[in-house]
């Protein structure tokens, strides 16, 4: 795998972990609208690598659970710091091999 693989596939991990994140707050701030369907995020693979983050209201009408909202915020939250951390090491790794490269 490519240095600009992992870090495009580090990026779309991040911007897929942002999108769900933006889901959570939608749902916490509609918590006591009425009728409000509260969205669900489903991840999925990309073929050429990479995360897909799928935004879709929930299908059962249960209604906004404020514990489970916040343990989705901490989720996104970890994968989000997960692929941040991807993305820097590739760009050092990118560092390192044009200083071998210079010499």
């Amino acid at each position: 795998m490519s240095i600009s693989a992992i870090t495009s596939n580090a990026l779309s991990g991040m911007h897929a972990h942002s999108r769900s994140l933006a889901a959570t707050a939608n749902n916490i701030a509609n918590v006591s609208t009425p009728g409000y369907a509260r969205l669900e995020t489903s991840f999925s693979s990309n073929a050429s690598g990479g995360v897909s983050a799928f935004i879709s209201p929930s299908s059962d009408n249960v209604g906004v659970d404020l514990a489970s909202e916040m343990l989705d915020s901490i989720n996104a939250e970890i994968g989000f710091k997960a692929n941040a951390l991807v993305f820097e090491t590739g760009a050092d790794m990118w560092d390192m091999l044009l200083t071998i490269k210079r010499y």
